[in-house]
């Protein structure tokens, strides 16, 4: 076996070079991939060795060249092009291993000089790849880190690897270049001319599509949102395969949204923190001393909505939180981890799903600049950069954010409820008002036509337990009815975003019932 290597990803690469060698292939390779592989111990043939001539044009050229591309192309079972390569010494190659140069994090970077960007835009590596998955019935194209051990289990077939396998192998490639060529056009998309200056929009963000879009390893669902609709779910890469079921009936389609929007509150919180989902909306979310104590403060802030709900916690499952989880019906579970004692007391729940995932791992993918977020409607797709409650990230006040716009400041306990409140309203359908304590939801309204109407819907659930509780509007309230509602509730501070025309109006009502209101200066909605 020869196989080519060639990765600006560097993950796992040392692992793969060696499990080649056992099986007795040559390995093939150029600049910091032969120096890695080198390094480890490994020989490695450079391209320069197979091609007879040496890299060009400051590594511009390396991998062009028949020698290369005809060993990749070459159709084994038609004996006119294994007689072409044998005419010209050319061997084939059986292994193509490429992830290209990182374009993506030099475009996020409003610093990368327009000349230093052209240089991160790669050649030879789609052709390699486009090459290889184009014959992947004889050539693996090998693009993700996370498939490495997989190519080496495949390869120790005593068959080689399978027809399915290397389709999807195929398939993950051409989602991996046309994704790498979005970027580049969308980026050069904000790229502008002036007499003979070259320059790039520092406002404007390079937008490619999900990964999601791209994909196509279906996994096959039960069905959709209803039993009629037929449904698959799609990872996106490695960090999407990291969610992993220990129990349980199948996941579903809702199930999997609503484990999406279970992580993405439990992240909002360093400390222990549990949050219930019913439809994609928390209808509780509390922090707490332990992750048990989380949990149960979020359940009980709305105990009917949490029957059935999914739960999101974001440290690992104990014993404790286990006994807790398993004391009312829940559909699943989500965290870091589960113990082993508590994996034992779950199982005595066995319909129950229970699912971990990398949550740091998650973390970084969500805060990365780059990353972006994708839907579908009846025109095509839209795509947005993925929206954070960073305003949230350090204590309140920070300073003088947010603005006190009121004549009464909130007190230390206030500020408390309404940084609370206020990283829990980004997750909540719009139109979203939350009534909050300092470390739990009391009432919930969400998804409402009218911010009236949400903050009546939080008063009809939360009754006599809103007095005192602070309150967030994920947008600005447009009339002063919403903060007369929240204030004959008994809220005592308010956090919005601001920005109507009528805030002085509401300013004037909040003042009016004694009420602390401070802006932010930041909407969240959630459509």
């Amino acid at each position: 076996m020869r196989a080519i290597l060639s990765v600006s990803d560097k993950a796992g690469l040392v692992d793969l070079g060696r499990g080649l060698s056992r099986l007795g292939c040559e390995l093939i390779s150029t600049g910091g991939t032969s120096k890695t592989l080198t390094a480890s111990g490994l020989t490695v043939t450079s391209v320069a060795a197979v091609t007879g001539m040496p890299e060009m044009l400051d590594g511009r050229v390396k991998t062009l060249h028949p020698a290369i591309h005809g060993g990749i192309l070459a159709r084994r079972h038609k004996p006119e092009d294994l007689a072409a390569l044998a005419d010209h010494g050319i061997a084939p190659v059986d292994l193509v291993v490429v992830n290209l140069y990182p374009f993506r994090k030099a475009a996020t970077n409003p610093d990368t000089p327009f000349d230093d960007l052209i240089e991160e835009i790669d050649i030879g590596g789609p052709s390699l790849l486009r090459a290889a998955a184009k014959n992947f019935r004889d050539v693996l194209a090998v693009v993700d880190p996370a498939d490495y051990p997989r190519v080496l289990e495949q390869l120790e077939r005593p068959a080689g690897p399978a027809l399915e396998f290397r389709l999807e192998l195929m398939r993950k490639a051409f989602a991996h270049t046309a994704d790498y060529d979005t970027m580049i056009a969308s980026t050069m998309a904000s790229v502008t001319v002036t007499g003979d200056r070259i320059r790039r929009d520092p406002g404007s963000s390079a937008l490619s599509p999900s990964p999601l879009l791209l994909s196509h390893q279906e996994v096959p669902l039960r069905y959709g949102e209803n039993p009629h609709q037929k449904a698959a779910w799609i990872p996106g890469g490695s960090a999407d395969r990291a969610w992993s079921v220990h129990q349980g009936k199948e996941l579903s389609f809702t199930n999997l949204l609503d484990l999406d929007a279970a992580v993405r509150v439990a992240l909002e919180f360093a400390e222990p923190a549990g949050v219930v989902i019913k439809h994609t909306n928390p209808c509780g979310v509390a922090t707490g001393a332990t992750l048990a104590e989380a949990y149960v403060r979020a359940r009980e802030a709305d105990a009917l909505s949490a029957f059935g709900g999914i739960v999101g916690l974001n440290r690992p499952v104990d014993v404790e939180t286990a006994r807790a989880l398993t004391s009312t019906f829940i559909e699943a579970v989500v965290a870091p981890a589960v113990s082993p004692d508590a994996a034992a007391v779950l199982a005595g729940k066995a319909n129950m799903r229970v699912v971990t995932v990398d949550f740091a791992g998650l973390e970084a993918r969500w805060g990365d600049s780059a990353h972006r977020e994708a839907r579908s409607f009846l025109g095509g797709s839209l795509i947005q950069d993925s929206d954070r409650v960073t305003e949230a990230r350090t204590p309140w006040p920070d300073g003088d954010f947010p603005r006190v716009v009121t004549r009464r400041v909130p007190t230390p306990a206030e500020w408390t409820g309404l940084r609370f409140a206020w990283r829990v309203c980004g997750h909540v359908k719009s139109n979203a008002v939350i009534f909050a304590a300092e470390d739990r939801t009391v009432a919930v309204g969400a998804g409402q036509m009218s911010r009236v109407d949400a903050v009546r819907v939080a008063v009809m659930k939360g009754g006599e337990a809103l007095q005192g509780t602070v309150v967030a509007s994920d947008a600005f309230f447009p009339f002063r009815d919403g903060l007369d509602a929240l204030a004959a509730a008994g809220a005592t501070a308010v956090v919005q975003p601001g920005g109507s025309v009528r805030d002085a109006d509401v300013i004037a009502a909040a003042d009016e019932h004694g009420l602390a209101m401070v802006f932010t200066g930041r909407r969240h909605f959630r459509h």
